[in-house]
């Protein structure tokens, strides 16, 4: 620090002490950090606040589950995401499997998580059509609260996060359930939601938004009960889009894919058979924009299915769990970067199984 006034040598010590005193305080590690514009100054422990990154060096930090229930399990569940304090939560479908108790569950969620704590909804197939619940209400009860949104909440969504500078881009979409009298909603290829779905992935490759995921509550490949109800042509085009990541619930189970991509000699993703060209990474350290990593978290708190270890389509997969194969109920919990997504998954109360992986720029 420079003085033009001429000083005693103990003067200028003092001041440059005293100086450096202020400046270590300002910057020490761990020191409590300004509250996101319009955020409580102390929020509750088990009531996160959404904050608002605005440059490169900020991150976002997200849990997601599907299937979650009202059940002890699915309390437990909460209390996990309640301990990993992330920005918001991304909930997959299938919440209450009864209908007449949306409130239920939301107070449920709201008493775990606080009352302000943005749990985003997507809808699954037992509120989709009204029969074991209503998405409708559920949206009521857990309302949106990330800002920008773009589509309609609950079923077909998108969102930059933050909203300026954004890091990850979600698009969250409903191809292949039931909806009123047993309508899927048309998610063909060029449909109207289809295009909508298209542009919003594009839309971030142009806004060179750093990472796109995509949530869905159906999978297309599966070591679990269901087969691809989202359609071949439906998850080729998230191949195609190289999506860096795909959330899905609606098989009770966890399991992660390889990095998948497209190419001369995998040209389109095929159900139900297993093509190892369309694998490019086996391992759990994977490289930006190599392909795209498929994970079902389908373990939200209702009940666990069996896997099927023979499985036509095992070998896409990098690891499993189900009930009668490491079963664990919990939640993955993902961190984005400019240069880093991680995500792992964390077991709740009484469980073991979990399982992690990067994908990063290189």
């Amino acid at each position: 620090m420079r003085n033009s006034a001429k000083r005693g040598t103990g003067t200028i010590l003092t001041a440059a002490l005293v100086s450096l005193a202020l400046l270590l305080a300002g910057c020490e590690a761990g020191g409590p950090a300004p509250s996101p514009p319009g955020s409580s100054a102390t929020p509750g422990p088990s009531e996160p606040t959404l904050s608002a990154p605005a440059n490169a060096a900020a991150s976002v930090h997200f849990t997601t589950q599907g299937d979650i229930g009202v059940k002890k399990t699915s309390q437990h569940v909460l209390d996990t995401i309640a301990d990993l304090k992330p920005q918001f939560n991304l909930a997959l479908g299938d919440f209450t499997y009864k209908a007449g108790i949306e409130q239920q569950f939301c107070d449920m969620v709201k008493g775990k998580l606080g009352e302000n704590f943005p749990y985003e909804v997507l809808t699954g197939n037992h509120e989709s059509d009204g029969s074991d619940g209503d998405i409708a209400n559920i949206v009521k009860c857990l309302p949106n609260k990330l800002p920008g949104i773009q589509g309609e909440y609950g079923t077909q969504w998108y969102v930059d996060v933050p909203e300026t500078n954004p890091l990850v881009r979600f698009v969250m979409v409903s191809p292949g359930i039931d909806f009123q009298n047993q309508q899927h909603l048309d998610f063909s290829k060029g449909s109207d939601r289809w295009n909508w779905t298209t542009n919003a992935i594009d839309g971030a490759t142009a806004a060179k938004i750093p990472w796109t995921v995509v949530g869905m509550h159906a999978p297309c490949l599966s070591v679990g009960k269901y087969d691809c109800k989202v359609g071949q042509d439906f998850a080729t085009m998230l191949l195609e889009k190289k999506v860096d990541l795909v959330l899905t619930g609606h098989d009770h189970i966890y399991q992660r894919t390889h990095q998948l991509a497209l190419g001369t000699a995998c040209p389109a993703l095929v159900p139900n058979e297993l093509s190892p060209n369309c694998i490019t990474d086996s391992d759990s350290s994977m490289a930006k924009g190599a392909g795209t990593v498929f994970v079902t978290v389908g373990v939200g708190g209702e009940s666990l299915y069996d896997v099927n270890n023979n499985d036509s389509e095992a070998g896409y997969f990098t690891t499993w769990s189900g009930g009668n194969r490491d079963p664990a109920f919990g939640t993955l919990d993902v961190t984005a970067t400019a240069d880093q997504l991680s995500a792992r998954l964390v077991p709740a109360k009484g469980y073991t199984f979990t399982d992690a992986f990067t994908i990063a720029r290189y």
